[in-house]
């Protein structure tokens, strides 16, 4: 059985793009493998907080004493680390706003970033706690901007994923989703084709 760990980050839910084109390939890969088990971690509506002083001393260690409070926050911290190791695939709908990730991704992302649980330092660098496995990223951008100097989303997701140990990350762009009727049902087919792609390569190593 494969379990997939799907991060929404779409303030329109399930009727954003990136949740569109995310689900869309949850399902084909379903339909592939009928046994998936598929773990839905809504970033927006679960109001994952930002850190302040008190969650970053709960999560970094560098409070004497925990109280009730920052254990709780211990607590969901774990369970989402727990939920990262547990996933076989991990898919993310990545929606660009302002330029870059949403930041209910970075929160979630500054909750499982811990040194001695995600990763560890040691004498010759970091190195990596999480087993390898695939991510898949389904960004959806309102106009073109994949590949540019100032498209951070991609080198943040990439870099933050292998510095806990996870390197298989790749990303399927939808672009110019609000540059006319044409040039939107061509970036969807565009996207479509590549989940397709996707789709049929993941089969293969996963059957």
């Amino acid at each position: 059985m494969t379990r997939i760990l799907y991060l929404q980050n779409s303030l329109f839910g399930a009727d954003g793009a990136s949740s569109r084109l995310s689900r869309a390939f949850i399902d084909g890969y379903r339909d592939a493998h009928p046994d998936t088990e598929v773990v839905t971690r809504d970033l927006v509506t679960d109001g994952v907080p930002h850190l302040d002083l008190e969650r970053a001393g709960a999560l970094r260690g560098f409070s004497d004493g925990l109280n009730q409070a920052q254990k709780d926050v211990l607590a969901r911290s774990d369970a989402f680390v727990q939920e990262l190791r547990d996933a076989d695939l991990v898919v993310i709908g990545m929606p660009m706003y302002n330029f870059g990730a949403p930041t209910q991704f970075k929160a979630w992302i500054d909750h499982i970033a811990r040194a001695g649980v995600t990763f560890k330092y040691t004498d010759t660098g970091p190195v990596g706690l999480i087993e390898d496995k695939p991510v898949r990223v389904f960004a959806a951008h309102g106009g073109v901007h994949a590949g540019q100097p100032y498209e951070t989303t991609t080198v943040f997701v990439k870099q933050i994923f292998g510095f806990m140990g996870i390197r298989d990350v790749r990303f399927i762009y939808a672009e110019g989703l609000n540059m006319g009727d044409e040039v939107k049902h061509q970036a969807l087919a565009r996207a479509e084709a590549e989940i397709a792609a996707e789709l049929e390569a993941l089969n293969i190593t996963t059957a």
